[in-house]
């Protein structure tokens, strides 16, 4: 039998210092050089609005020394991309997107790890021999906005476990477990066989938990599927699939969840769990 009592030891620390580590190595940081007159413009927005909210809800210094406080920590935790990653990251995928016409994207999250291997379709995402859960076969179509399919385009894809852990931001787990880099068959189509995932709650023992606890939120995500789907001469498209039923699908805390991203599975015929089929449609470069 799996053991997970070592994964569910995890500690937002740990997993935060990770996804810290993880952006620092992406390539990511300093990558964009941003004009002084676009750093001006922002910076000066976000000060004034902090200032505004200030003034206008009265804000004391107690308050004011907690907010120094907890940045503080923050910081140490390693916290900082997963903060953004979910209450700030759904506004800017939103522009990143808007003029889309294909599938719609969502937000990337804090444990994308890059390099996954390479397993041609169909095929089976690495995972522990008695990997527990519910048996879950995706499948569909990668094309154009045409129709068209794209037979050299590829999935990434990556998900949390059956206790809503990720490889590689929790210990016990196999480096690659439940990730893999897909690509699809000459006619577009992939069929990859998975488990499903299952809700989780973000790490909460540390800053951002203390945020949470301190405003009276929750700390789930409903359960879901990370993608990167991409073609030669077309546009990357980053997503999340969902799950219909799930109790945190209208309030998810990281506010990422779309309806036409939203996967309603049906039984297999032959018992062996579920099954679902979802299309994914790239724009042009």
């Amino acid at each position: 039998m799996t053991d997970t009592r070592d994964e569910t030891t995890a500690t937002a620390a740990a997993s935060g210092q990770t996804a810290t580590e993880r952006f620092r190595e992406s390539g990511r940081v300093g990558a964009a050089e941003i004009s002084t007159e676009r750093v001006n413009l922002l910076a000066s927005r976000v000060i004034k609005a902090v200032n505004d909210t200030v003034l206008e809800e009265k804000v004391t210094y107690d308050e004011y020394n907690a907010l120094k406080a907890w940045l503080i920590r923050v910081g140490e935790d390693g916290e900082w991309p997963l903060f953004l990653d979910v209450w700030i990251e759904h506004s800017v995928e939103q522009v990143a997107n808007e003029n889309r016409h294909g599938s719609q994207g969502s937000i990337e999250g804090p444990y994308y790890v890059p390099d996954a291997p390479v397993q041609q379709s169909p095929t089976k995402l690495p995972m522990r021999e008695d990997e527990p859960g519910t048996p879950l076969q995706f499948r569909g179509r990668v094309t154009n906005v045409a129709g068209d399919p794209l037979p050299d385009a590829k999935i990434e894809i990556w998900h949390a476990d059956d206790l809503g852990f990720y490889s590689q931001f929790a210990p016990g787990l196999p480096e690659w477990n439940l990730r893999a880099t897909v690509p699809v068959e000459p006619d577009g189509q992939f069929h990859i066989d998975t488990m499903q995932p299952a809700p989780y709650q973000i790490p909460t023992d540390g800053a951002c938990g203390a945020l949470i606890k301190a405003a009276g939120w929750h700390a789930w995500r409903p359960a879901h599927i990370h993608l990167k789907v991409s073609a030669p001469e077309h546009q990357l498209i980053t997503t999340q699939l969902y799950f219909t039923g799930d109790a945190h699908i209208s309030d998810d805390i990281a506010s990422a969840v779309k309806e036409s991203l939203i996967l309603d599975p049906q039984p297999r015929s032959d018992g062996q769990g579920k099954e679902v089929t979802y299309d994914f449609v790239l724009d042009p470069a």
